[in-house]
């Protein structure tokens, strides 16, 4: 499997898009001098990939930062994510529309169904707009966070385009291996929300003994995992030494041994939402 060997190197898509396999999370960046000096100095490190969602409240800062930095638009891979109360056809169009007037673009490179919700008729129809969207070029991917495999199923049986990437919550010790397993089965590239555990695992025995072997942070043997995973991953901050540690992946390999060390530590423990459960509020 090939490893991303620098913050620009890629995965593809089953629809032949690139996407960086590392990127920006800016979730809660709601505060505007903070958010946009936390974007425009990743961009400066060579990040390439940003991913913000309409719950966010910052799509805006996001297309201004964007847009005061010396990266130009079309070199940045921009993802968003239409919210639960937004799903259905009609509404999803709309809520498209005001992503796009927000981050001042016409197309986004990636949408995302945020959640599932309870009700698989609705977002079927959410997938059907995001489908015309896709179809249209205004979205040059599309796909969903937070879909189980029975949610992947319900989608697969009446969709026309196979969602190119399902983001979900995972770390160490929420692996979802028979996920990950299913996705890859369907061509689905799998990104991590949460990739460290909100650094709830910042004390674990096995990470910190790994750190030490490899000369790294918990954090960034974490992130190592993730990439020799396949997956793409968006670690969140604000600050730019933490933004830059996150971006310090290249220069180690773990071990198979290793790999299998990190896998173990699963608990099925989230520290999100359960998607089967998770309706509307955040």
């Amino acid at each position: 499997m090939k490893v991303a060997a620098n913050l620009q190197d890629t995965l593809t898509l089953n629809n032949g898009l690139a996407i960086p396999q590392v990127g920006l999370g800016v979730y809660k960046m709601t505060d505007e001098i903070e958010a946009n000096f936390a974007i425009q100095s990743a961009l400066r490190m060579g990040y390439r990939l940003i991913d913000t969602a309409a719950i966010y409240e910052n799509e805006q800062i996001v297309g201004d930062a964007v847009r005061a930095s010396d990266v130009s638009w079309d070199e940045i891979f921009l993802t968003t994510k239409v919210w639960n109360s937004d799903q259905g056809y009609d509404q999803t169009m709309k809520a498209f529309e005001t992503s796009l007037n927000k981050l001042q673009t016409n197309y986004i490179d990636l949408y995302l169904i945020h959640w599932p919700g309870k009700d698989k008729n609705k977002y079927r129809e959410t997938w059907r707009a995001l489908e015309k969207l896709y179809s249209e070029g205004a979205a040059k991917a599309i796909g969903v966070c937070n879909f189980q495999i029975h949610h992947l199923e319900e989608l697969l049986a009446v969709c026309n385009e196979v969602p190119a990437i399902n983001q979900i919550e995972n770390h160490p010790y929420l692996t979802q291996e028979k996920l990950r397993a299913y996705c890859q089965e369907k061509n689905i590239v799998v990104e991590a929300w949460s990739p460290i555990a909100r650094n709830k695992l910042a004390s674990e025995p096995t990470l910190n003994h790994l750190a030490k072997k490899y000369n790294k942070s918990v954090t960034q043997v974490i992130l190592r995992w993730h990439l020799q995973n396949g997956t793409v991953v968006i670690p969140k901050s604000v600050h730019p030494e933490r933004i830059k540690e996150n971006s310090e992946l290249f220069d180690f390999e773990l071990s198979l041994e290793d790999m299998k060390n990190i896998h173990a530590l699963n608990k099925e423990e989230r520290f999100g939402p359960d998607p089967d459960q998770f309706e509307n509020g955040f």
